[in-house]
């Protein structure tokens, strides 16, 4: 190696033997094994995982200096390197790919080398110089990858999802106001894809509404367990090298610093031992992204067409939908939509299977479900804001076609059991296949009903809302 190939590298030293690493990066030779070791992906944990890290870094500092267990212008130094990363600096020291060390270790490390050749330069000294601030003796004390991965894992779910949320209720008020404009809108519903009895284009997007609704507190509930943190256990969950006080302190200081509602863990055994809150967590994603997959088909059906579909609903023209076919314009948004929530699927079972591969005192696959849990909230995220501001909120309904295909529908006889009997109802059925006819002509034809009354029942209030026999006809 020449010698200004020499001079552009730092030599540092760990249990494994030597190792070069670039003079001018902040993290050290277990962050460059990592990187060596896993050229996987090229994907690395997300900023907010990151930042969360450094939170409870600077916490456990903090503490530590407190409780007389870290000389107090190390710590310091140490709150201050915290600070600048927490600022938006050294973002791009982080590169552990996703796939890495089990546990996370990699990354953690990664983020304690970081922290503690900021803190050298601080105080002086040049990089690598681990006398003046030790990554695992000064930055580390009183920690393990195995209560810092996962107690970081809980503050970026929860901090992200605090987005999600809002936007959901954003998404659903929007539907709301779509089902309250459309309420007047008579329509065909459909069962088996086959025409059903009418119903109202706004109880259709009630329907919408509620299931949203229902799978958004469903988030809120899940999210639940995510607050307990097992920061404090170290290694097992025992707390050995720890202070008696200092999870406790630890946990006060982050409730602080991310105005999330954090508490102790009752069993710091089972934080460390489980992933069942990320799978809890990651199911209600999954049930949100089963709700809007069956919402998109249904808009995207609606919009079948112009021609040759149902044409019921318009949605916002977005973009050209073909190299090849001029003027034709797909329902991309809902269709982007489906894509994110079967993504959001596949990452569900991919924490179902990392969580169950837990072994002991501790489950290694950590980093997948930090990955895949932390990928699907921020992309549902970004896809319900898309949604509802390029799809949703633009929908207009085709009225007269939508009312069209109500009257043609079959189902409407359906109304004329009480009144009829089954048996002349599926009479009329038959007749109209067979001649084209609509219900009503039928119906005025063989003078089954007077016209006064027939009209009252054939209205879209009437069709479309529970009533008595006695009380129309």
């Amino acid at each position: 190696m020449s010698k200004r190939k020499i001079d552009s590298f730092r030599t540092e030293k760990d249990s494994l033997g030597e190792m070069h690493v670039p003079a001018t990066v902040y993290y050290g030779i277990q962050t460059a094994r990592a990187i060596e070791n896993f050229p996987i992906s090229g994907q690395t944990s997300q900023p907010v995982f990151t930042l969360a890290v450094a939170h409870i870094k600077k916490a456990t500092a903090m503490v530590n200096v407190e409780l007389g267990c870290l000389d107090s212008r190390i710590g310091n130094m140490i709150i201050l390197a915290c600070d600048r990363i927490l600022n938006g600096e050294f973002q791009e020291q982080f590169l552990v790919d996703v796939y890495q060390a089990g546990a996370g270790t990699s990354h953690h490390m990664n983020v304690n080398e970081v922290i503690a050749n900021i803190a050298i330069e601080m105080l002086g000294g040049e990089k690598g110089d681990y006398s003046i601030v030790h990554p695992n003796d000064h930055v580390n004390y009183g920690q393990s990858t195995n209560d810092v991965y996962p107690t970081a894992m809980r503050i970026a779910a929860l901090q992200l999802s605090k987005k999600l949320i809002k936007g959901l209720y954003i998404l659903i008020e929007v539907f709301n106001q779509k089902a309250k404009s459309f309420d007047s809108m008579i329509k065909s519903a459909r069962t088996h894809l086959h025409d059903a009895v009418p119903i109202r284009v706004g109880q259709e997007f009630s329907g919408y509404t509620e299931s949203l609704f229902k799978a958004t507190k469903g988030i809120e509930k899940a999210i639940e367990s995510l607050k307990e943190l097992g920061i404090g256990g170290t290694a097992v969950g025992t707390g050995i090298n720890t202070h008696p006080e200092f999870a406790h302190k630890v946990i006060e200081k982050l409730r602080k610093m991310t105005n999330l509602d954090l508490k102790e863990s009752k069993n710091r055994f089972e934080a460390t031992q489980s992933c069942a809150p990320f799978v809890e967590h990651s199911g209600s994603l999954r049930t949100l992204a089963v709700e809007l997959i069956r919402i998109s088909n249904d808009l995207r059906l609606m919009n079948s067409g112009p021609n040759t579909g149902l044409a019921e609903i318009d949605l916002p023209a977005m973009q050209p939908g073909s190299s090849i076919m001029p003027g034709k314009v797909n329902p991309v948004i809902p269709e982007m939509m489906n894509m994110v929530c079967f993504s959001v699927l596949g990452n569900d079972m991919s924490i179902a299977l990392a969580a169950q591969a837990g072994q002991f005192e501790l489950n290694v696959m950590m980093p997948l479900i930090q990955y895949k849990l932390l990928d699907s909230i921020i992309i549902l995220t970004n896809a319900a804001r898309i949604f509802h501001e390029k799809c949703i909120y633009g929908i207009t309904v085709n009225v007269d076609k939508c009312r069209n295909y109500a009257m043609r529908s079959l189902g409407i006889v359906t109304i004329l059991n009480p009144i009829i009997g089954y048996s002349k109802a599926a009479d009329i059925v038959k007749e109209s296949m067979q001649t084209g006819k609509s219900v009503k002509e039928i119906i005025q034809q063989h003078k089954l009903i007077p016209a006064d009354q027939l009209d009252q029942i054939l209205s879209p209030a009437f069709m479309t809302e529970p009533h008595t026999k006695g009380a129309s006809v």
